[in-house]
């Protein structure tokens, strides 16, 4: 069910919104936001607040609208109604100024793959408005931190997929956003690359920058999450904590994999299984 709200009552809802979190630097405001294809729910009235520092999860099935919630949110999507602020900016009405101010990694990136890692980061640099020395400085210390070194100069299109992640996180990182919106990072990472990212977004975090994460590894989101939001069928179906996610469903103590299957009422893993083995 979509919920449609004129501007108007949008902005004074927003600000009503804002006073009553005035605690709270908020980096992302999601407000009533719906987004269909056609007659085909994506997203359905859902409203979500991200404050400075925090690390949020997305989690959810396949479908449930995880990256079409972080597309609107960089401005690579128009909502089906509803609002989104990214630093007090409104996506829909400024989205270029939104894809200045925040680092995306969608889930499956897009890279240049006729440059060397070296070009395809000195022209990210350029285009985020880097000055030469403090762009070649970040570029030398991504590719030494991320295992690259010796390797910046091949074709982006003889890298491994894990490689070529590594080029769009640095690529997202770069320019020193203060909000990151990350759809599956890790994905292909080696183990030590993946931990660097990890520790790098928790560092991040205590400087008040602030992420949005995907990510269908559980484990990995309960290493790295503050809070945790739970989509299905487009809707929000719980939010919190771990430890609040894990009182929500019943299972203190359980790890976040049992916890997801409990709220998004995941049953009969083992039956599914003892009819595929047969």
């Amino acid at each position: 069910m979509f919920f449609y709200r004129s501007k108007a009552e949008e902005s004074q809802e927003w600000m009503g919104a804002v006073s009553e979190t005035s605690s709270v630097e908020l980096r992302l405001k999601v407000f009533h936001l719906s987004k269909s294809y056609g007659y085909i729910p994506a997203l359905s009235d859902v409203t979500l607040d991200v404050g400075a520092g925090e690390v949020r999860g997305l989690l959810g099935p396949n479908g449930s609208g995880k990256s079409t919630l972080m597309k609107i949110a960089v401005g690579l999507l128009r909502p089906t109604s509803g609002s989104v602020r990214v630093l007090g900016v409104d996506v829909e009405q400024d989205p270029m100024t939104v894809k200045k101010i925040v680092g995306y990694v969608p889930e499956s990136p897009r890279l240049y793959e006729f440059l060397t890692a070296t070009e395809y980061l000195d022209f990210i640099g350029d285009v985020r408005g880097l000055g030469l020395d403090e762009k070649k400085s970040r570029i030398k210390r991504f590719i030494d931190s991320l295992d690259l070194e010796g390797k910046e100069g091949y074709l982006i299109s003889s890298y491994s997929q894990g490689m070529k992640q590594k080029v769009a996180i640095m690529g997202a990182l770069l320019h020193k956003p203060r909000f990151l919106v990350l759809d599956e990072p890790l994905n292909g990472l080696d183990p030590k690359s993946a931990r660097v990212v990890k520790e790098l977004l928790h560092e991040l975090a205590r400087e008040g920058v602030s992420t949005i994460f995907s990510t269908h590894v559980l484990e990995i989101a309960q290493a790295i999450c503050n809070r945790v939001t739970i989509l299905q069928n487009g809707q929000i179906i719980a939010e919190g904590t771990p430890d609040e996610l894990r009182q929500k469903a019943g299972l203190p103590g359980s790890g976040l994999e049992d916890v997801f299957m409990k709220l998004t009422g995941t049953s009969g893993v083992e039956e599914i299984v003892r009819a595929l083995v047969r």
